[in-house]
């Protein structure tokens, strides 16, 4: 499974400290914004049985799957959800 970092990222590095595969980047035009190299991601498969990135990042709806759904989805973390949120 293929992992992307959405701009909702803060910068914080984690995830690039973390992931075996190094597929985690900093951009290069934008200071505190990561993107993962969609070639190198193997979303941790015979490394860890949960993608390290997720794991690690504190902001919700930063990461998402192959499906552009977020892997740590509003309230996820928090327990908060906000008016008008889906659920």
């Amino acid at each position: 499974m293929k992992y992307a970092i959405t701009d909702k990222c803060v910068g914080c590095y984690a995830c690039q400290l973390v992931c075996p595969s190094q597929a985690v980047y900093a951009d290069p035009d934008v200071n505190g914004r990561f993107h993962i190299h969609s070639r190198r991601c193997t979303g941790c498969e015979d490394h860890y049985d949960a993608p390290q990135c997720a794991s690690i990042c504190p902001i919700e709806e930063a990461i998402v799957n192959e499906m552009n759904m977020p892997v740590n989805p509003q309230g996820s973390l928090t327990g908060i959800i906000s008016p008008g949120a889906a659920l």
